[in-house]
């Protein structure tokens, strides 16, 4: 059986549409992109623009906008709470009911967190988790692994696929919502150049 990548497998059974990308803070047009569902939230590769590096924080999905800020491991920006798919128990089943006092440990770090786990089933009858921990954590991102554990032994992992903090998604500025809202692609006129940091500092001594 032959491999293809996912943004391969989209294109071909979903298709291609063209939007926007708008950074949330500010609500500047920063370049287009092939459809909203080829990205997910915490994503930086593939969004091919300057001045970063960008980080996918939220999706218009009606008006098929992505939001992407340079600010997404803030401090401001920490969240305990994320869906986890794919799962795999290692017991061969999985626990009933609301899971309360397990261990919960993402990517490959050493810190494990303390953690309430309830089970949802998503609309294909697969089995998700929502994950909610005690404390922040300020680096979750769709595509991560967590792995969780009674006392010492590891129990299940899966893949998150969202995450989110109490008060709901990141903040994007009611500019940003607006603009949003534009039908025609054409009004927005050409992308804004934002530089990095290191093109600030080159420019300057230039002038100098």
């Amino acid at each position: 059986m032959c491999k293809i990548k996912f943004s391969e497998f989209f294109a071909r059974q979903i298709g291609e549409e063209e939007g926007v990308i708008l950074e949330a803070e500010s609500g500047d047009f920063l370049g287009k992109h092939r459809g909203f569902w080829f990205y997910t939230i915490g994503q930086r590769q593939g969004l091919r623009l300057p001045g970063g590096p960008w980080y996918v924080v939220e999706k218009d999905v009606e008006n098929n906008v992505v939001f992407v800020s340079r600010n997404y491991f803030s401090v401001d920006k920490r969240r305990r709470v994320f869906r986890v798919g794919s799962m795999r128990w290692f017991n061969g089943s999985p626990p009933t009911g609301q899971i309360t006092q397990l261990q919960c440990k993402v990517r490959h770090g050493p810190v494990f967190y303390s953690c309430d786990v309830a089970k949802e089933v998503d609309g294909n009858g697969d089995e998700i988790l929502v994950v909610k921990l005690r404390e922040d954590d300020q680096g979750l991102a769709a595509g991560q692994y967590a792995a969780f554990y009674e006392g010492s032994t590891c129990i299940g992992s899966g893949v998150i696929l969202e995450s989110w903090d109490d008060e709901g998604g990141f903040p994007v500025c009611a500019r940003a919502l607006e603009i949003a809202k534009i039908k025609d692609i054409s009004k927005l006129g050409k992308p804004v150049k934002i530089k990095c940091e290191i093109d600030r500092k080159e420019e300057e001594s230039d002038h100098k």
